[in-house]
């Protein structure tokens, strides 16, 4: 049963994700395409799949919340391939400010990829091939906010 929504988490404001141009809902999440949020012209078919839960991120879900954001997976996919016949997908979570989450409500990003575009092949391993990204001392830990 989803947890009541968080004050001021626009996340949990489930209207504006079912006014989405592509909204797929089950029991525990739903997908939508995120013209709500961003360009739409830029990748068209890019959304997120949200828990209906609040949860601050994935490692909080529950396993029926887990197997419901798969099938939301595998929905979103279908419909993003029928319609735009994508190349590929970036697909991943940002969990916590120094991974780039923006808003305290887990989601996972759903990117169709295509080769024409000017960042085609820059994955979700990007940031990692990258030595300008090397942190000052690799062996020190980093401050627990994850």
């Amino acid at each position: 049963m989803p947890s009541a929504p968080v004050e001021g988490c626009g996340f949990c404001d489930l209207e504006a994700f079912r006014r989405s141009e592509l909204c797929i809902e089950n029991d525990h999440g739903l997908y939508a395409s995120n013209g709500f949020v961003s360009r739409q012209d830029v990748l068209p078919g890019s959304g997120i799949i949200v828990p209906l839960a609040h949860r601050v991120s994935p490692f909080e879900l529950r396993r029926e919340e887990w197997d419901a954001m798969h099938d939301l997976l595998l929905a979103a996919k279908a419909a993003i391939d029928e319609r735009w016949h994508p190349d590929g997908y970036t697909i991943g979570w940002n969990v916590g400010a120094a991974a780039g989450q923006e808003v305290a409500h887990a989601h996972l990003h759903v990117i169709p990829r295509f080769a024409d575009e000017p960042y085609g092949g820059r994955g979700i391993r990007w940031a990692i091939k990258k030595s300008a990204n090397a942190r000052p001392d690799p062996d020190a830990p980093g401050r627990g906010l994850a």
